[in-house]
């Protein structure tokens, strides 16, 4: 595979906010090295990792009053930032457990 087309990949998955930095790298690596090459295992995402509402509605494909309601019936767990009144944000693990449709 020639650099340029690595490259502009690295580009278009750095650009995509629903792949994270693990996975990225894991798919570069597999695309440098071909599909003999042992699977990488990808690493769980961080607990304290946080999302604003506007990406956690990114994210779920919905508007932020869906996901502001769905916070108020207690299917995402809003989580305020120490020290804030106002400052708060979603667990990136949460989400990613409600777009797959897992119990968190």
């Amino acid at each position: 595979m020639l650099p340029t087309t690595l490259q502009a990949v690295r580009s278009i998955l750095a650009a995509d906010p629903s792949v994270n930095p693990p996975e990225r790298n894991r798919l570069l690596s597999f695309m440098r090295r071909g599909p003999e090459a042992k699977a990488i295992p990808v690493a769980a995402a961080p607990e304290s990792c946080l999302i604003r509402r506007a990406e956690a509605a990114h994210r779920l494909a919905v508007s932020v009053r869906c996901v502001d309601t769905w916070a108020r019936k207690g299917i995402l767990k809003k989580r305020i930032l120490p020290g804030h009144a106002r400052a708060s944000g979603f667990l990136e693990s949460a989400v990613s457990a409600l777009i797959h449709g897992a119990e968190y």
